[in-house]
């Protein structure tokens, strides 16, 4: 049985976590599903992608089994942590903008696919963490996506603490884009995807490009690929 799910609304493909009963934890079968949803999603003509968690929590993290044995390191890092930094390359490069919308727990691997969403909305009840010391396991691959997001220091913090960070505090420190009450946060990501599905495929690709690269570079590259990008948009539609 799928617990990823994926659904077509005019401009905006869903991507849905479906295992409410687990809060959507995610074994690695999952783990695969969602990443084989982004790039089914990727291949469409759709303008956005949307990842959701469906019930309570948005996903308390990775586990639940569904790999198998994993004996050495090189076939650990093959069963387990490949299947993750798929997920992560499928989310960075699929050339839709992505919108996450967060209740209840991100925790973990939750934690982390909120980060590398484009555009984050959370309820002003969700929680995030990085809990992955408790079992004394260095959350890596979680901290590889949420580093870009946040400052070092901050991300230093969630791990050694093993604290929780509110919706709020995600919001300061770069996890989350906007916050909004639950009475309120559909009506945002409506507003939102009206607003984005209202413009140009060229335009909100090349806005997800140049976020995605620009931050690596130095200021006269920076300058020169947003005028690239520009040019390149201003040319296909003609103007």
């Amino acid at each position: 049985m799928s617990i990823v799910k994926s659904a077509r609304d005019g401009a905006v493909v869903t991507i849905t976590l479906d295992r409410p009963s687990e809060g959507n934890l995610l074994p690695v079968d999952g783990v695969r599903e969602l990443t084989a949803a982004f790039r089914a999603a990727s291949a469409t003509d759709a303008k956005v992608i949307v990842l959701r968690g469906n019930g309570a929590d948005f996903c308390r993290g990775r586990g639940g089994g569904g790999g198998p044995p994993s004996p050495t390191a090189m076939k650990m890092r093959a069963n387990v942590c490949e299947p993750i930094l798929d997920v992560y390359e499928a989310m960075a490069s699929a050339h839709q903008p992505i919108v996450g919308v967060v209740q209840g727990v991100a925790f973990g691997f939750g934690c982390a696919i909120a980060s590398v969403c484009d555009i984050t909305i959370a309820h002003d009840t969700a929680r995030f963490k990085l809990p992955e010391m408790e079992k004394d396991l260095p959350p890596t691959l979680a901290m590889s996506a949420v580093m870009p997001r946040v400052p070092r220091k901050v991300l230093a913090w969630m791990v050694y603490s093993m604290s929780e960070l509110d919706a709020h505090a995600a919001h300061q420190v770069g996890i989350v884009s906007k916050v909004a009450p639950e009475a309120m946060v559909e009506m945002e990501v409506d507003r939102l995807l009206k607003t984005m599905t209202a413009r140009s495929p060229e335009a909100l690709v090349a806005v997800k490009d140049f976020i995605r690269s620009a931050a690596h570079m130095e200021p006269r590259g920076m300058a020169e690929y947003g005028a690239n990008l520009l040019a390149a948009v201003l040319s296909s539609a003609g103007k």
